[in-house]
């Protein structure tokens, strides 16, 4: 999943970053107000960790730009202003949840995880789709009942199709969901069919249905309609 953390004490930024990068967050770094601005309107996030004082500008305002061009994208705001008033700014203007400083940061981790949850899957940590069963805590992905082995990428890639299928996925929206930022230094999109073929093969010799279609010149879409 991926995650934009909006923070400009670079120490605490680099401590979110290492510990969301080892449970699998693919993560983005906005050091001040115009950063953030420019980077929300350009990419899709999972969630956004919003720090309310930053250079050039305020948090509260951002909340405002989030939601209207990406009303469905989940907000945590983390901030050591403490006071009532902030934190019921920030959840009238549509953050989801307030995580004062300091604080733990398997805490933050547990609050990202339920917020993605609420927001994509209703709140569950097991998805099951039809004969596909995903333990996402744990990474697991189940095919009648059998673990299937998937690396890091094809696992990300699994609950993106769900999250979004039977929508059109265009390449570019894969590689910058799992690539993040470093998205801007492919000269084009082709690797990611080696990725998604990979994906396919293990699924459909597992015994799944064929859900990955490919769109010519388009990107993908995952169809449990069929």
């Amino acid at each position: 999943m991926k995650i934009l953390l909006v923070e400009d004490e670079l120490e605490m930024q680099k401590s979110i970053v290492h510990f969301l990068e080892l449970e699998k967050f693919n993560v983005e770094v906005a050091n001040d107000f115009e950063i953030a601005f420019e980077k929300i309107q350009l990419y899709e996030y999972d969630c956004i960790l919003l720090d309310i004082t930053l250079p050039n500008g305020n948090g509260l305002d951002l909340i405002q730009s989030i939601k209207k061009v990406r009303p469905k994208t989940g907000i945590i705001v983390i901030s050591a202003k403490n006071s009532l008033d902030d934190k019921i700014d920030g959840l009238n203007l549509g953050a989801d949840d307030y995580l004062p400083k300091p604080f733990y940061l398997p805490e933050l981790n547990a609050r990202i995880k339920a917020l993605i949850r609420r927001n994509t899957f209703d709140g569950v940590d097991i998805i099951t789709i039809n004969e596909i069963t995903i333990y996402s805590e744990e990474r697991k992905v189940l095919i009648h009942n059998l673990t299937i082995n998937l690396t890091a990428k094809e696992f990300d890639l699994l609950i993106y199709f769900i999250a979004n299928k039977n929508r059109v996925i265009q390449k570019s929206a894969l590689v910058e969901h799992l690539w993040g930022d470093n998205a801007d230094q492919f000269d084009n999109f082709d690797f990611i069919y080696n990725h998604v073929k990979n994906l396919r093969k293990k699924l459909i010799a597992a015994g799944s249905s064929d859900y990955i279609q490919s769109l010519y010149g388009i990107g993908y879409t995952f169809k449990t309609e069929l």
